[in-house]
């Protein structure tokens, strides 16, 4: 098994060196990551400048850093190791919850696998120094174990507390949101804003968040296709819009070139003829 392993918090955070070490145990590992911290980036890609692919060193791991971000590193890095069978990213040092998975750079990462059709899972810690890897390791290894076994599962999130007492399946935790602007000045009185964090009260049972608020280990399996099906049937049936017409008129598949315009416009680039 080929296994790419990445993160946001850049090439040389302890917590990749960790999870790259417990990867080897399952198969040939490559490690690809961003050449500095990329925390927060979401599922950004670069496409204004190129991006640089160099070798350096981690734990005697085969490994690259990348001036890019999390989605940039995956895509090279399955671009210059063809055959990728998994892709792992993280440790993240701090937790990914509810809703901080619309930012995490750690999940894009994942997501990116997914999307070029390999298995992602994005693995988060708690934040902190002090953190002991040696002591999350086995339970590294016994999720692995797991979401390996299980080839259905093609998006996991994955948040080991500091001293678990087992793992569950959960739910993503979306009742609240973290996020918040803090306002400030710099010295000279102007106005300046943090987005930072603000303190949530207790989740629903079930959810990633309430499993590592009971110390137990969240496994969540995530899917990409953010479709509202119950209100995607419920309103269509509500207000049909054009569907006879639609149906009476356009193919079931779109025409090469309607397909390339619409490429082409996607990327604000001429139509190629």
């Amino acid at each position: 098994m080929r296994i790419l392993v990445s993160n946001d918090d850049g090439i040389y955070s302890p917590g990749i060196a960790a999870l790259a070490e417990v990867a080897s145990e399952f198969g040939e590992v490559r490690v690809v990551a961003p050449d500095v911290e990329r925390s927060a980036a979401g599922h950004s890609i670069t496409a204004t400048h190129p991006m640089a692919y160099r070798p350096t060193r981690i734990s005697n791991l085969t490994a690259y850093r990348v001036n890019g971000t999390p989605a940039d590193c995956v895509a090279l890095g399955t671009h210059h190791w063809e055959g990728v069978d998994l892709v792992l990213s993280g440790l993240n040092l701090g937790f990914n919850l509810g809703n901080a998975m619309w930012h995490s750079g750690t999940l894009a990462a994942a997501k990116q696998a997914v999307l070029f059709g390999i298995r992602g899972v994005a693995l988060s810690v708690p934040a902190g120094v002090d953190q002991d890897f040696e002591s999350v390791k086995p339970w590294i290894r016994r999720v692995l174990e797991i979401v390996i076994a299980e080839p259905s599962l093609t998006l996991v999130n994955v948040n080991l507390p500091r001293a678990p007492r087992g793992l569950l399946w959960t739910r993503v935790s979306v009742r609240q949101y973290d996020g918040r602007i803090v306002p400030t000045t710099d010295p000279f009185g102007r106005d300046l804003f943090w987005f930072t964090v603000k303190p949530l009260e207790a989740a629903d049972e079930g959810t990633d968040r309430w499993a590592v608020e009971q110390n137990w280990i969240s496994l969540t399996p995530l899917r990409l296709d953010l479709t509202d099906e119950l209100q995607l049937s419920a309103v269509a049936q509500r207000r049909p819009l054009d569907r006879e017409l639609a149906a009476a008129t356009s193919p079931s598949t779109s025409s090469p070139e309607a397909a390339k315009a619409v490429r082409a416009e996607e990327a604000e680039a001429p139509v190629e003829r």
